[in-house]
């Protein structure tokens, strides 16, 4: 599987984990680890999402927060928070669907890189996100065994690496019998019991 269709399929995932935000959570703190902001929220989270997926089809089509952010500081969600992110996940969906050039260098807020890594490393936040935020929110949800395989593929061999810039925390030993997504959880430290 390309990346782009690794991103199309964490972003499913994480919107399926979206869908079922009650309003109610909204408030609920999080891990300060997830945000950049003072004593974030699930609804912080939630903006934080909404961005990405706006800047999604821009990037696709080769604009960069270099060229001028109207989005930084909007309000993206506005009185119906789940209703606006899915519009925002479908523009993003509709973009990469429509043909992404892997190889085309794309400026991403941390850096440029091709396409393909940089789809692999958006795949690699909505999957993780889905699964840390269903777990913080008791949530039933598993990574379906296609993004498990391709998280192995595409993200695996470089966690160290990333790591090492502090994108991922400490690896964890699994635990006795583990499944393949507490294995691959476990590999990139984001396992929780």
């Amino acid at each position: 599987m390309e990346p782009d269709q690794l991103f199309l399929a964490a972003d499913a995932e994480l919107r399926s984990v979206i869908d079922r935000i009650s309003p109610e959570d909204f408030d609920k703190p999080v891990p300060a680890a997830w945000s950049q902001n003072p004593n974030p929220t699930i609804l912080d989270i939630l903006r934080a999402h909404a961005y990405d997926e706006a800047w999604v089809p821009g990037v696709i089509a080769g604009a960069s927060a270099a060229d001028g952010d109207e989005l930084l500081g909007r309000d993206l969600l506005g009185d119906d928070p789940i209703v606006a992110y899915n519009l925002l996940n479908d523009a993003a969906t509709m973009a990469v669907r429509e043909g992404v050039n892997l190889d085309a260098t794309r400026r991403f807020q941390y850096g440029d890189y091709p396409a393909r890594e940089g789809l692999a490393h958006l795949a690699m936040y909505r999957g993780f996100q889905a699964w840390l935020i269903a777990k913080h929110l008791s949530i039933p949800f598993h990574l379906s065994a296609e993004t498990i395989a391709e998280m192995n593929e595409h993200v695996v061999p470089n966690a160290d690496e990333w790591r090492s810039f502090g994108v991922l925390p400490p690896a964890i030993a699994p635990p006795a019998g583990a499944d393949d997504e507490t294995r691959l959880l476990c590999t990139v430290g984001f396992w929780i019991h």
